[in-house]
Formats: C-alpha cells, sequence, structure tokens
C-alpha cells in the first residue's frame, strides 16, 4: 500500500483543538457566575463515564450542538437564567484578554507551520456560532489563518464531504494533502471518506497531539513546540 503524501497544509478544528475545552476552563466559569466550586460535574472526554450526554453525542444519539445547548440550558437553570445558547457559558471571563483560552501548543505550532511556507486554515462547525459575530477576526490565532471556513455561514457542517473540500478549495491544495485536526472522532473519519488526511485530538494530551501533528508535516517538533 501507497504511503500518503506529506501533507502540505494544515486544517485546524477550532473548539477543543486551538481553544481550551469547556470542560478545563469550568473552574473560571464557575468563579465567574458565583457558582461553588465544583458545581460543573460534567467532564466529557475528561472523565466519559460520569457524562451520560456526552456519551450519547459519541453514540450520534445528539450532536454535538445538542449537547452544549444542553449543557448551557442547565448552566443558565443554576444561575436563574434562561440561556439557549452555550456563548455565554464559552466567554473568557470580563477580565480576561481573548486570546487567553488558545492554547499556547496551537499558537506555536500555526506560528511554525507558517514560517516552514506552509498553509494552514480553520474548519470550525460553530466558530461564530458559539463564540459570537466576528470572532475570527478578533482571536489572535486566529489571525493567522490563511483561509477560515465555518459552519456557522455555510451551513455545512463536518463530517459532511463537502466541508473538507470547501476547506481545500479555500487553502488552494488538494484534499489529498490537507491534514484535518479535530478531536471528534466522527469528524476524522467523515476527513478520511472524504480523501483528507487526519490526526485525531487528544484534548487530555494536547502537546503530544500538536508534536505528531508536525512530525507528520516534516516539520521538527522539538523546535517548535515546548
Amino acid at each position: 500500500m501507497t504511503s500518503p503524501e506529506v501533507p502540505v497544509a494544515l486544517v485546524l478544528d477550532y473548539g477543543g483543538v486551538i481553544c481550551r475545552t469547556t470542560f478545563e476552563r469550568q473552574p473560571s466559569i464557575e468563579r465567574r457566575l458565583g457558582l461553588a466550586p465544583g458545581t460543573l460535574r460534567w467532564r466529557g472526554p475528561f472523565d466519559p463515564e460520569n457524562d451520560e450526554l456526552w456519551r450519547d453525542m459519541l453514540a450520534d444519539r445528539i450532536t454535538e450542538r445538542e449537547y452544549w445547548g444542553l449543557r448551557a440550558a442547565e448552566v443558565g437553570r443554576l444561575i436563574g437564567e434562561e440561556w439557549t445558547s452555550p456563548r455565554m457559558m464559552m466567554a473568557p471571563a470580563p477580565n480576561d484578554s481573548v486570546d487567553s483560552t488558545t492554547r499556547p501548543e496551537a499558537l506555536a505550532t500555526v506560528r511554525a507551520v507558517r514560517q516552514a511556507g506552509r498553509k494552514v486554515g480553520v474548519l470550525s462547525n460553530e466558530l461564530d456560532l458559539f463564540n459570537g459575530p466576528g470572532f475570527g477576526a478578533k482571536l489572535s490565532v486566529l489571525k493567522l489563518m490563511h483561509a477560515i471556513v465555518d459552519a456557522t455561514y455555510t451551513g455545512i457542517m463536518k463530517p459532511d464531504p463537502r466541508a473538507y473540500q470547501a476547506a481545500a478549495d479555500s487553502l488552494g491544495t488538494p484534499i489529498e494533502r490537507c491534514l484535518m485536526v479535530d478531536d471528534q472522532p466522527r469528524n476524522i473519519n467523515g476527513a478520511l471518506a472524504a480523501g483528507m488526511q487526519a490526526e485525531w485530538f487528544d484534548v487530555t494530551r494536547p502537546a503530544e497531539t500538536y508534536a505528531r501533528v508536525l512530525a507528520r508535516l516534516g516539520i521538527d517538533a522539538a523546535e517548535s513546540v515546548s
């Protein structure tokens, strides 16, 4: 079997891959909302056995958007509000910069890919839907992207093969020479089915995953990501 060619373009999901997950940010969310520490007990990929909704999402009984919609409604009820979107839950704390939720490994990797003369872009199902209109223009790491394809506007969500093709086209790169990085197995499977190369992102081991990504791109991880 012929090995795939080295990718020349990197395609990143946003939530979990570039941005730290809401699960990782639960303590700061609790502080911001005046909730007691440990109030938010759902931990998604960090403790799937104790998160039934997360297991439902992984089994395709609900969508990822539905998962976060249900969690947002739950958090809203805790503070006596009716939340219909996860946007309020996912926003940085008032005194934090908009870049505070970006994984440092993500920023280092994007810079390394650009320095190596490669293209890098984002393919997200809900970038601005979850973070607010124009969010992609505010975040430092997203300003480094050659292209951003957001289903908030296109209406075409991963794992639809058209989403991956749109990302490849936006980068001017053959789809088979693009490497998709996503934390959801269904989206990885979708990328592979569409003809794109793919690397599953382990949110519990971000530095290790980014090192593998750079290795697949032929970029020295030791020099690029600390």
